[in-house]
């Protein structure tokens, strides 16, 4: 499993081609696309983004179709899942949405709408907090579109954690989850560009993307004349939430 650990652990892993990560893709592929094909959730950046929260129709323990969640293939211990994210990335993206601010537009499209799951914008000023904290983040591809991949920078999971525990370590820990750590994430993450390496992540039937959840990550733009299939490129992703934002940091 992606851990806090060595220094030269990059924060993030592919794993397979594995067969049972390819039977469980293949069973969840044609109710994914089912699924968005009757969802009334808005598509965003353009129509470009489908964000597909909580559409895919598994179970608790991850199966779906009659076929068992492939934890013997994954770096993670099984434990209890919530319905996949199913991210659809179409061509063209990212369009710029309705309300985007142009300075919002350029950070999408020259840094890869980079950030943290579970810090999320709150109140009228957008002010981060982390609010869904996340144990790990497991993307399982459902097609073999390599187009606007995922987008990670090596390392970075030290520089966010180090930065966020620096700002809240002195605080009531039962309290992290409602402070204010825009100042220290946007620092982080600048110190990230600076210095860790950017990697794009394509991956196809049969593998998975594992992220420790302080890895920096984001989407790639839609390479010009890249090819893909009606239903676009299609993740199934995973996240399930930790008990409390402190477990979310202070844990490795």
């Amino acid at each position: 499993m992606v851990t806090d650990g060595a220094t030269d652990d990059p924060g993030w892993q592919v794993t397979g081609p594995h067969r049972l990560i390819a039977q469980w893709a293949s069973a969840a592929q044609p109710l994914a696309v089912a699924a968005l094909a009757q969802t009334d959730q808005p598509l965003r950046c353009g129509g470009t983004w489908a964000v597909g929260l909580d559409l895919l129709g598994n179970d608790p323990s991850g199966g779906v179709g009659g076929v068992a969640f492939p934890w013997s293939a994954l770096p993670l211990l099984p434990e209890p899942l919530h319905r996949a994210q199913l991210s659809v990335i179409y061509p063209g993206y990212p369009v710029a949405s309705t309300g985007e601010t142009p300075a919002a537009h350029r950070f999408r499209i020259s840094r890869d709408a980079a950030h943290l799951d579970g810090l999320l914008p709150i109140g009228p000023d957008k002010r981060r907090m982390i609010k869904e904290p996340h144990r790990w983040i497991l993307g399982i591809a459902l097609g073999d579109c390599a187009a606007s991949p995922l987008v990670v920078w090596d390392g970075s999971h030290r520089v966010m954690r180090t930065a966020l525990l620096a700002a809240l370590g002195a605080d009531d820990p039962h309290h992290w989850g409602d402070r204010d750590v825009t100042a220290a994430y946007q620092a982080a993450r600048a110190q990230v560009f600076a210095t860790c390496r950017r990697v794009e992540v394509p991956i196809k039937m049969g593998q998975a993307t594992v992220l420790h959840r302080h890895t920096l990550h984001g989407v790639a733009p839609w390479s010009a004349g890249a090819q893909a299939p009606p239903e676009g490129r299609v993740i199934a992703y995973f996240r399930p939430q930790m008990a409390s934002a402190h477990a979310w940091l202070a844990q490795p």
